[in-house]
């Protein structure tokens, strides 16, 4: 699945809501915390593209079928900047600069690849089996908060 992005900010939102939509036919909640970061992932990567670009870019999601219960979902951005995307370490009250760290702290794997004359970056979240445990992910030692797992941010 794919979606062509205009070099325009109102693009942002409407990427999220296309993201949405597609989430409904593949057994992915949305209200399931996977679903929430996969938003939050959205919309970093295509801000960033936007902002930082100036040119159209390309959204593509790969995401598992309705009776997947452990599988990864792949979201990929393609832009037409052959500039590396860098993080930066943003500061205080800083109104921007935090995207990618959002999206090295949030994605279990993410990257870029040169392509063209433009990238492609990628992350991907891996969502495993339903818990027996309310709020705990199989295979993970995150502890449980009335049914919320908890995980440190660092």
């Amino acid at each position: 699945m794919q979606l062509e992005i205009r070099p325009d900010p109102a693009e942002v939102g409407r990427a999220r809501r296309w993201a949405r939509s597609r989430l409904a036919g593949s057994g992915i909640e949305a209200d399931e915390p996977l679903a929430e970061t996969l938003i939050l992932l959205v919309s970093e990567l295509v801000t960033n593209a936007v902002v930082h670009t100036g040119s159209p870019a390309v959204l593509r999601l790969s995401l598992p079928g309705a009776e997947a219960e452990e599988s990864t979902v792949r979201l990929e951005v393609a832009d037409g900047s052959s500039r590396a995307p860098v993080p930066r370490c943003a500061e205080g009250d800083d109104t921007n600069g935090r995207g990618l760290a959002l999206v090295d702290g949030l994605a279990d794997r993410w990257g870029w690849t040169a392509e063209g004359t433009g990238k492609r970056i990628w992350c991907e979240l891996d969502r495993c089996a339903r818990p027996a445990q309310p709020g705990a992910c199989a295979g993970t030692a995150a502890p449980v908060y009335e049914g919320y797992a908890a995980y440190e941010a660092v």
